[in-house]
């Protein structure tokens, strides 16, 4: 079984980080704290996040400037990032928020409903993510193999490997689903890529067979 994806939640105020846990609890995810901005960065120096929730409001080191030094960095500039605040802010926090990168913007007290989708929608693209790249894998495995027609083992790799396609096929399309009935401008790019990948990787399953 693969490991489930990880949410990084950051807040100053323990109180905030135990609501989130709580309407998060009912995914299948696991949520790691980050008091600070800076304790979010040594975090994800050596762990993978599928999604960060940030707040704005810290001492020292403030949402801004923990989004730029995450979005700075190589490995983790990719991570989607959902800026959370409250509702008497300034009122260009939203547009410094996107401009950070981040791919949502929600002001709090905000609906549970509502944050609960939007962080669904992005652990399944990054679960999806994770097995296409798997998938692409066994397929450049298989490529580059120097099997001669007809080997034994070639009639079980081809047979599993569209069983994993389909499989994605199909996850894409609930998760397509998923997003139409949660609409969020931030999760049409990459699903979009993700469509565009699992697409190439059909064509290319397809020429082998």
């Amino acid at each position: 079984m693969p490991d489930r994806a990880k949410i990084l939640l950051v807040d100053d105020r323990e109180e905030n980080l135990i609501a989130l846990e709580a309407i998060l609890s009912s995914l299948d995810l696991v949520p790691v704290r980050a008091r600070s901005g800076e304790e979010a960065l040594k975090a994800l120096l050596n762990t993978e996040f599928a999604l960060i929730l940030l707040d704005v409001r810290m001492p020292g080191m403030d949402g801004f400037e923990t989004a730029a030094h995450i979005k700075r960095r190589e490995r983790t500039r990719n991570i989607p990032i959902i800026f959370l605040t409250v509702v008497d802010s300034a009122p260009d926090y939203a547009f410094r928020g996107y401009a950070a990168g981040a791919v949502d913007y929600l002001t709090k007290p905000f609906d549970p409903w509502v944050l609960r989708a939007k962080v669904s929608v992005f652990s399944e693209l990054y679960n999806m993510n994770k097995r296409l790249a798997e998938q692409a894998s066994m397929l450049r495995e298989r490529l580059t193999a120097e099997l001669p027609p007809g080997a034994g083992d070639q009639s079980a790799i081809l047979p599993e490997l569209s069983r994993r396609l389909t499989a994605a096929e199909d996850e894409l399309a609930r998760v397509r689903e998923l997003a139409r009935k949660s609409p969020d401008p931030g999760v049409a790019a990459p699903l979009s890529d993700l469509a565009d990948r699992l697409a190439h990787l059909r064509a290319g399953f397809d020429a082998l067979s």
